[in-house]
């Protein structure tokens, strides 16, 4: 039997390629979409951080996954041969699918290498910017993606600004582009989680700002320890994440003499269990496009205070729209996060109108019905 007949039988084969497989809203949605479609496929993860592979642990232990050691780097100078590697790597699967700029090599290679050998259609994920292009994008990296991307199957993106930045700078046809809402188990969220759920307990009389992020640069998890310092004694920070500013955050709340109301507990594998934890979710990133998070918060009631980056504001509901401020300025964002906490019946109000909002937009059923069809049309058999 030829590779491609061998290929096209059976379970389909699918490489995912991403440039860290650390738990985020990426990683984590690619896992639930494993979970979603079961048996009905086979998946081969690669990271651009061979290291960073958090993310399995939440897939489901029926799904069919491997890791490959042997793949090609998807790091380093992007020489002719060395994307030749990769495309001969390509061969064996039925899909390829790529996510952000770490993987944009194997993108390149399927372009590059697409009339020499018979590759698997390839769709990439594009879901936001990490810090060295969260001000201002790198003009050598969209020529890159312009030309790498012109042989992609489709090119998927969450949010409303990324489909503008890909039509605008990417020069890319809107043919190619699929916006898909990130989505959420709105059920899962609803449930009222225990007070000991995380390894900080939540205790009687308390109030607690949380939020989940990778403890990044970008996330500006000081300047939220900034912004939240003035709330009351009783008011605590409960920060959800892994990441290299952790010490900076610790840093940050020593210096405002606040460390024993900041917690940072690590990342959690269910955030169902522990986001309706919180009374007030916070973001203060520099950059997002459709946070996960902001979703996973309004499906389980909680107002929300974040700078207004990517689609944020045109996520929340329209309560929640005056909660939403100028970027990088924790004054801002401390005047919000007093304002709900002073307010518990504001909070319950736009909690509320956050879950309807939730669960009428942004219910996971969607999102995952919308990727099966994608995938499905790019290799030309039903999920």
């Amino acid at each position: 039997m030829s590779e491609k007949a061998s290929k096209n039988s059976g379970v389909p084969r699918v490489l995912h390629c991403h440039s860290t497989f650390a738990p985020g809203g990426k990683e984590l949605r690619a896992a639930g979409l494993m979970n979603a479609f079961g048996g009905k496929l086979r998946h081969s993860i690669v990271s651009g951080m061979p290291g960073q592979l958090g993310a399995k642990d939440n897939i489901a232990k029926d799904v069919a996954v491997d890791f490959p050691k042997d793949f090609p780097s998807l790091t380093g100078w992007p020489s002719p041969s060395r994307l030749q590697k990769i495309a001969r790597a390509m061969l064996p699967y039925d899909l390829v699918l790529t996510y952000n700029w770490g993987a944009m090599d194997v993108v390149m290679a399927r372009t590059a290498f697409s009339n020499a050998f018979d590759l698997p259609p390839l769709i990439h994920h594009e879901d936001g910017f990490n810090e060295d292009e969260a001000k201002e994008l790198k003009t050598r990296r969209n020529w890159y993606r312009r030309i790498g991307l012109g042989k992609a199957a489709g090119l998927v993106v969450p949010s409303r600004t990324l489909e503008k930045i890909a039509v605008e700078v990417w020069d890319q046809p809107a043919s190619r582009i699929v916006r898909i809402p990130n989505g959420v188990d709105t059920l899962a969220f609803a449930k009222t989680p225990r007070a000991d759920a995380l390894r900080v307990v939540k205790h009687k009389g308390e109030q607690w700002v949380g939020t989940l992020a990778g403890l990044r640069p970008v996330k500006q998890l000081a300047m939220l320890v900034e912004a939240f310092s003035g709330l009351p004694e009783n008011w605590q920070l409960v920060i959800l994440g892994e990441g290299p500013d952790k010490d900076a955050i610790r840093a940050a709340a020593d210096k405002l003499e606040i460390s024993h109301r900041v917690h940072l507990p690590g990342k959690v594998a269910d955030p169902a269990s522990a986001v309706g934890l919180f009374d007030i979710f916070a973001l203060s990133s520099k950059s997002e496009q459709f946070p996960l998070s902001v979703v996973e918060a309004m499906a389980a009631g909680v107002p929300v205070a974040a700078p207004n980056v990517g689609d944020i504001r045109s996520i929340v509901s329209e309560a929640n729209h005056p909660f939403v401020c100028v970027p990088g300025n924790a004054t801002a964002l401390g005047h919000m996060l007093k304002e709900l906490a002073e307010n518990p019946e504001l909070r319950s109000e736009i909690g509320e109108a956050n879950r309807k909002k939730a669960l009428a937009q942004f219910d996971r059923t969607r999102m995952i019905e919308s990727y099966r069809a994608l995938y499905s049309s790019a290799m030309g058999r039903e999920i």
